[in-house]
Formats: structure tokens, sequence, C-alpha cells
């Protein structure tokens, strides 16, 4: 991570071009977090409809080892030590 800048030993120029950079990294930052929250949409609508369909036919939609992750869950037993 790049450190802060001395902001008092730039010069009033430097300033506003340091202001402009990060404007501009704030956009594209933004414009790429649409994107995935797009895709993250994308991802869950799919998703829905897949349980869905399976609901329908009668399929579980929940099955043992989701309940088994959830009961880990709630343990504190993440698996991500």
């Amino acid at each position: 991570m790049e450190t802060f800048p001395d902001l008092g030993s730039l010069s009033d120029q430097e300033l506003k071009n340091l202001i402009q950079q990060l404007t501009e990294e704030e956009v594209e930052v933004s414009y790429q977090r649409r994107i995935l929250h797009g895709k993250i949409d994308i991802l869950r609508a799919e998703l829905v409809n897949r349980l869905r369909k399976k609901h329908e036919t009668g399929e579980d939609v929940i099955s043992g080892a989701d309940v088994e992750r959830l009961s880990d869950i709630l343990a504190g037993r993440s698996g991500q030590e």
C-alpha cells in the first residue's frame, strides 16, 4: 500500500494532480464494483432459479451437508483455520 504523501511538501499543482489521479482511480474502482455487483446479481438469480426448480420437482433444496455446514458455522467451526 502506498504511503500518503506529506501534504505540506506538495505544491498547489501537485495537490491538484493528486486529487485528479485519486478521483480517476475512484471512478475506475466504482465501475469495477458495479460490474462485480451485476455479476453477483446474475449468479444469485441463477441459484434462486435452480433452487426453485428443485423445489418444484420435489428434490431436497437443503441437503444434510448444508445443515451440517450451518451447524459448524453457528458453533464457531468455520473450517477456515
